[in-house]
C-alpha cells in the first residue's frame, strides 16, 4: 500500500461512529487538497473485509456514492449508516451540516459550510 493510502486508511479508521465525511474531506486530512478522486480509487480497492468503516466517505454534497457494487452497494451503505444512527433519504442523500465529522478527537461537529439549494436539497460542496 502506497503511503497516501495508508494516510486515507488512517483517517477513515478515525471517522467515529455516526459520523461521515467526504472524499474531498478525507483527501484535505491527509494533507492533498484536490485528491478527492484518489480517495475513491482506494475505497474501490479496499478488501470488504479490512474493517474500515468505508461507508462514512460520501459526497461533498450529500449523496451516497460507493466506488463498487452499484445500487446494491448503495443499498450497503446505506443500511450500515442506518444501524449508526444515520438518517439517510430514501435517494441516498444526507445532511452533512448534521452527521459530518471535523476530524476533532472527540467526534462531534460539521465542518462549517455555506449551503446552497439544489433540487430542493441543501448542497453542501466538498
Amino acid at each position: 500500500m502506497s503511503p497516501l493510502y495508508r494516510e486515507f486508511a488512517r483517517i477513515i479508521a478515525r471517522i467515529p461512529h455516526g459520523r461521515v465525511v467526504s472524499y474531498g474531506q478525507v483527501a484535505r486530512m491527509a494533507g492533498r487538497p484536490g485528491a478527492a478522486r484518489a480517495v475513491g480509487w482506494f475505497l474501490r480497492g479496499l478488501d470488504p473485509g479490512s474493517g474500515l468503516p468505508w461507508q462514512r466517505v460520501i459526497g461533498g454534497d450529500g449523496y451516497l456514492r460507493p466506488q463498487a457494487g452499484g445500487a446494491a452497494g448503495i443499498r450497503t451503505q446505506s443500511k450500515l449508516l442506518r444501524r449508526e444512527g444515520v438518517r439517510v433519504q430514501k435517494d441516498g442523500w444526507l445532511p452533512l451540516s448534521r452527521y459530518g465529522w471535523d476530524g476533532s478527537k472527540r467526534g462531534a461537529g460539521a465542518p462549517k459550510r455555506s449551503a446552497r439549494k439544489r433540487a430542493g436539497r441543501p448542497r453542501e460542496s466538498d
